[in-house]
């Protein structure tokens, strides 16, 4: 301070100094903290571009000091590699062989004869001659109704006979002396002929009689029920001691199962063929399976063809017959019926894996050469599921691809892997009779390690390869 000023630094009051205002700051808003987010990714995802465009630099550098396609495998010590990746297939030759013709149908197992026994009188039911389950044959004993009140009635209608026949033994005899004074004039014609009458009525009176004998004795005869045919005796329908009503009880049924037959339907285009084959006086073979189709039962003849078509299906009803010794075949079992209607021979084969349809219609890739293929439409007749008839576009000895031809084109570069040689192929294959699992056939290329992909010698690819393969694709 001044010295001249009036004002003295030891007398003068001291106040204090006051503090600078402080400026306010604004929180950071979500924002701004979204732009900051922003700025750093782009800061990553531009530290990571230059990064693979380093890398990118230093393999097409390394590049040029890995052998070429076109490097010699003596020059390099390790095989060379193609431009591109050839595709593995599988394939396998086209033979000949016979080819049943067979139509499929659904079927039911029918018995020819299926009897429900009812008793033909009403009684008490006494005795029963059979065991459940039982196989009994035509005649034998099934049970026996109360016969005493018919023994009754018989023994009545037996002495109603004899008397009416003793009537007219009388006016018989009585005619025959009316006759001989008629012919003495000593009697009118008249009483002749009212004679004659009473002789013919008395004729009537005791034939009547002889038919309710006659009807007793039937009926005892039906108070013993025998079985009509032969077969299986089913469950007891009605117990011992229990009151049966002619031709309203059923006593037990009976199954014919020897034979037994097969009654099975087949579309409505197939009847010609069959019909003509029966008219040649074929004997066509059945054969009954299983209701998943897996499992052959039994095999019988075709015995006939329904006489109609059924016009809400537009199938028709066949019957095969089949001996059923073993009893495999249970009546009202369901079924699928296979008939062989003939056998195409010598024709060629090929398997169904090995057909495909699009554009060309139906066509194969037929190997041409040893690393090529080419498209060869065909024409293909009969199959049984597994093998098809070609009718034209392959011969003998043709080898098609049958697996990988997913990626296949006409004229494209495949390498056969695993391929069926047919039957002059060397060794057998994993798992078959003589061949030892996990071996590979002679000649075979080496098989590489599980997550190694092989280059196209069957050699493993290193990690460069693999790289440099990536990158051409």
């Amino acid at each position: 301070m001044n010295e001249s000023s009036p004002i003295r630094t030891e007398t003068a009051r001291q106040y204090p100094e006051a503090p600078a205002p402080e400026i306010p700051t604004r929180p950071a808003t979500p924002v701004r903290r979204q732009r900051r987010f922003g700025r750093w990714m782009l800061v990553l995802l531009a530290l990571g571009g230059a990064g693979a465009v380093a890398h990118r630099s230093y393999e097409a550098r390394k590049q040029p000091a890995e052998p070429s396609a076109t490097t010699a495998p003596a020059a390099t010590g390790r095989p060379g590699r193609p431009a591109d990746m050839k595709q593995a297939v599988g394939v396998v030759p086209i033979v000949t062989g016979d080819m049943p013709v067979v139509l499929q149908g659904l079927g039911t197992v029918t018995p020819l004869a299926t009897v429900t026994v009812r008793s033909q009188i009403s009684g008490y039911l006494t005795k029963i001659g059979y065991r459940e389950g039982q196989t009994v044959k035509e005649g034998d004993f099934l049970a026996q109704i109360d016969p005493r009140p018919y023994e009754a009635l018989l023994a009545q209608y037996q002495g109603q006979l004899a008397r009416d026949q003793a009537l007219l033994q009388n006016s018989k005899l009585d005619l025959q002396r009316y006759q001989t004074l008629n012919r003495q004039d000593s009697i009118s014609k008249q009483n002749v002929d009212t004679q004659g009458a009473l002789v013919k009525q008395n004729e009537g009176t005791v034939a009547a009689d002889q038919a309710l004998v006659d009807q007793q004795r039937l009926n005892l005869t039906y108070a013993r029920i025998v079985s009509p045919v032969e077969g299986r005796v089913g469950l007891r329908q009605v117990d011992l001691g229990n009151y049966v009503t002619a031709g309203s009880t059923n006593i037990v049924v009976v199954t014919q199962l020897h034979p037994i037959s097969v009654v099975f339907t087949l579309p409505e285009d197939d009847v010609a063929r069959v019909m003509r084959r029966l008219r040649q006086g074929a004997k066509l073979t059945v054969r009954a399976y299983d209701r998943g189709d897996q499992h052959e039962i039994a095999t019988g003849k075709l015995d006939t063809v329904d006489n109609q078509i059924d016009v809400t299906t537009g199938t028709v009803k066949l019957r095969a017959l089949f001996d059923n010794a073993d009893d495999e075949l249970f009546p009202n079992q369901f079924v699928n019926a296979r008939l062989t209607v003939e056998t195409i021979e010598n024709a060629a084969l090929v398997p169904n894996a090995a057909i495909l349809r699009g554009t060309p219609g139906t066509y194969v890739y037929l190997m041409d050469g040893d690393d090529k293929v080419t498209v060869r439409p065909i024409k293909t007749g009969e199959t049984d599921g597994t093998r098809t008839v070609v009718l034209s576009g392959l011969n003998p000895g043709d080898r098609v691809v049958t697996d990988g031809t997913d990626r296949l084109r006409e004229g494209a570069s495949v390498r056969v892997v695993g391929h069926a040689a047919g039957p002059q192929a060397g060794a057998p294959a994993s798992g078959a009779p003589g061949g030892t699992a996990g071996s590979a056939a002679p000649g075979a290329p080496a098989t590489p390690a599980a997550g190694t992909p092989p280059n196209e010698t069957g050699a493993t690819e290193s990690s460069g390869e693999r790289r440099g393969r990536r990158r051409q694709q």
